[in-house]
């Protein structure tokens, strides 16, 4: 039912939820959406990596990364947090 590639993005996944938690310093009531997203627009990168911060409190922030979910480093996620500074 599910291939190697959604496995692994399964797994990377849940890394990089973590990363994302520790580089933000998000509480437990933060959600965090992943996505791998195809671009169809011109100059965009075949895929991007787009995470969302869902709160009741605050409006969604989201993020992209010009990457495919499994190329994504924590210093990827590290660098989204010094671009918001």
């Amino acid at each position: 039912m599910f291939d190697n590639r959604s496995q692994m993005n399964s797994g990377h996944t849940r890394e990089m939820k973590q990363w994302v938690q520790q580089v933000f310093g998000l509480s437990d009531d933060v959600t965090i959406m992943i996505t791998e997203l195809r671009c169809s627009e011109p100059d965009c990168p075949p895929l991007e990596t787009v995470i969302a911060l869902l709160t009741a409190s605050a409006p969604v922030r989201q993020y992209k990364i010009h990457k495919a979910i499994t190329e994504v480093a924590y210093q990827d996620v590290a660098q989204l947090v010094r671009a918001t500074e």
